[in-house]
């Protein structure tokens, strides 16, 4: 194989190549599940319209991943498709005799995350017979998702989905992204909640809520159920707020 240019980031060194795919639709699917986890290399061998990249169905299946096919390539064998690649994982539910080793989409994640050297390529069968044998053979690993025995069958874009996110989780860690959805407000102070919880607790011994006789552990549990929810100022407010207006209609 030709001598690859290296990225380190495997966003960038990762492709998807599909083999004698039949329905555009599909194609348009993985090209929608590989932009919602970063990745953007789409290559097609042989598909079975030639036009498969713009046909109307892949448009429409891909829902806002058209880039990833405008960028896409058809070559015409899967030696091209790996062109520039050092390393390539077949996928296919049905093991083989004759097959390179077999591991799961996890570790093959793991491997190329921890390999910076690796030019990688998933390569993805037909949705009729999937891949043949003679592909598999040419590839480093064979990768069987752990799906129930019964039923193993995925759609060409679920299974492409499942390998993408893997990938992803393996480069970025399992961790939520460091910016909210939504409105996220200043964090409230250890001053204003203890004040908070003064106004609260006056406002509940003035209904009868709490009996400052003998309070047992009404306070105690109300400051660990708060403490739970990293209260932003704003909201503190809204509760303070709440033991005034119950304060004011006691008057």
């Amino acid at each position: 194989m030709n001598q690859p240019q290296i990225s380190t980031s495997l966003f960038k060194r990762l492709r998807f190549v599909l083999v004698d795919t039949s329905h555009p639709g599909n194609i348009g699917a993985v090209a929608r599940a590989m932009k919602t986890m970063g990745f953007s290399q789409l290559v097609l061998v042989n598909p079975r319209f030639p036009d498969a990249l713009v046909h109307e169905e892949a448009i429409a299946f891909a829902s806002g991943a058209q880039d990833v096919l405008v960028a896409a390539k058809i070559v015409g064998s899967i030696d091209e498709a790996l062109a520039g690649c050092n390393f390539a994982a077949a996928l296919s539910a049905r093991l083989r005799e004759y097959s390179p080793p077999v591991i799961t989409p996890r570790s093959l994640a793991a491997q190329l995350v921890a390999s910076e050297g690796l030019n990688a390529a998933l390569v993805f069968g037909s949705e009729r017979y999937g891949l043949p044998n003679d592909i598999i053979e040419q590839c480093s690993v064979l990768i069987n998702i752990p799906a129930n025995p019964d039923y193993s069958s995925l759609n060409l874009a679920q299974a492409v989905q499942l390998l993408a996110y893997e990938a992803r989780l393996a480069s970025t860690g399992d961790v939520i992204p460091a910016t909210p959805i939504g409105f996220q407000g200043e964090s409230a102070s250890l001053v204003q909640i203890d004040g908070m919880y003064a106004h609260l607790e006056e406002a509940l011994a003035a209904i009868d809520f709490l009996d400052p006789a003998n309070p047992k552990k009404l306070m105690p549990r109300l400051k660990r159920l708060f403490s739970r929810t990293q209260l932003e100022t704003e909201e503190v407010n809204i509760l303070r707020g709440i033991a005034r207006q119950i304060m004011k209609k006691l008057k």
